[in-house]
């Protein structure tokens, strides 16, 4: 226990023999007290659980049917002794002040909920991609400055983008269980619903320090674009059925959210040369909200494919003079 802290790491494994040992060694290796750590094997067909129940007396060992790292993660909160659960998956490694730089926060700001933290990327062999994902998508200026304070607007902010990487995040076990935890039945965004959920009510920070190390591997490539667009229209929605007082008192219009992720997904069919799909995608955003885009892309999924591919001839043409 670091003073009135008491933190339990929770770690989803699926099949992550070759990097466990790493996640764990990380945590043990924080600048302060990680109360326990709790391992949910998320039905594993490798030597997961032979490393995890040899990885010493702090480790509680859970198994489960593969349902996926949000039933691996609710799980691991449930278990929790710990009043503040930090996560982190079986294939990262939080760096070693991690833990204390938010708890240094938490002390400034005690009304704060959640704090997470930015993350770099780098290879299985430590080598370097991205030195700070913060400065790679343009937040680390507005996050730097405010030291662990609370973001104004939070929840703006966050459907914007998720600037909230898992892995780094300190929360209150309480608002992770008032909040209903992560949504099973979304796959991508499930984070996202999360972290929005809590910012309707409650204060979050998010430190502009590297607090993270995010291991990129073929097995955690994220390139299921369809996927994550579908779970965004499901993510929107159900912000705007819980929040959309909150959302319109930080200046965000909870139709024009949701008509959003619909016509980026109609745009996505669109330039897949899926017609009818981006057909019915833009038809949904227009029913939640007009825009004169998507309209234009509903009239063109109209046309036959030869007479777009003249059209976009011509635009690259004018577009090179």
């Amino acid at each position: 226990m670091t003073d009135d802290f008491r933190i339990s790491a929770v770690i989803p494994a699926y099949n992550s023999a070759a990097f466990l040992s790493k996640a764990v060694a990380s945590v043990r290796a924080q600048t302060c007290t990680i109360d326990e750590i709790i391992i949910v094997d998320d039905g594993s067909s490798d030597d997961t659980q032979t490393i995890a129940q040899t990885l010493g007396d702090d480790v509680r060992y859970f198994y489960q049917d593969n349902a996926g790292p949000s039933a691996a993660r609710n799980l691991g909160v449930r278990e929790a002794r710990g009043e503040w659960i930090a996560f982190l998956d079986a294939d990262d490694q939080w760096t070693p002040a991690k833990t204390e730089r938010q708890l240094e926060a938490l002390r400034r700001h005690p009304q704060l909920m959640l704090i997470a933290a930015d993350m770099a990327e780098v290879t299985p062999q430590g080598d370097i991609l991205v030195d700070s994902v913060q400065t790679h998508h343009g937040h680390r200026d507005e996050f730097e400055p405010l030291n662990g304070a609370p973001i104004a607007n939070a929840l703006r902010r966050l459907t914007q983008a998720n600037f909230i990487p898992t892995g780094t995040v300190l929360a209150r076990k309480e608002i992770l269980l008032d909040r209903g935890l992560f949504d099973t039945e979304i796959r991508y965004g499930e984070d996202l619903l999360l972290w929005s959920k809590i910012a309707m009510t409650h204060p979050i920070a998010c430190l502009g320090w590297v607090g993270m190390l995010r291991c990129k591997h073929g097995d955690n490539a994220t390139g299921d674009t369809l996927p994550l667009l579908k779970d965004l229209t499901k993510v929107m929605s159900h912000l705007r059925d819980c929040g959309a007082a909150e959302l319109q008192k930080q200046g965000v219009d909870p139709d024009q959210l949701v008509a959003r992720t619909w016509a980026d997904l109609g745009y996505w069919y669109f330039d897949q040369g899926d017609r009818a799909n981006a057909r019915s995608a833009l038809r949904r955003s227009l029913n939640e909200h007009y825009s004169t885009r998507a309209l234009v892309y509903a009239a063109l999924s109209k046309l036959p494919d030869g007479l777009i591919n003249q059209l976009r001839r011509v635009k690259q043409g004018m577009g090179s003079h």
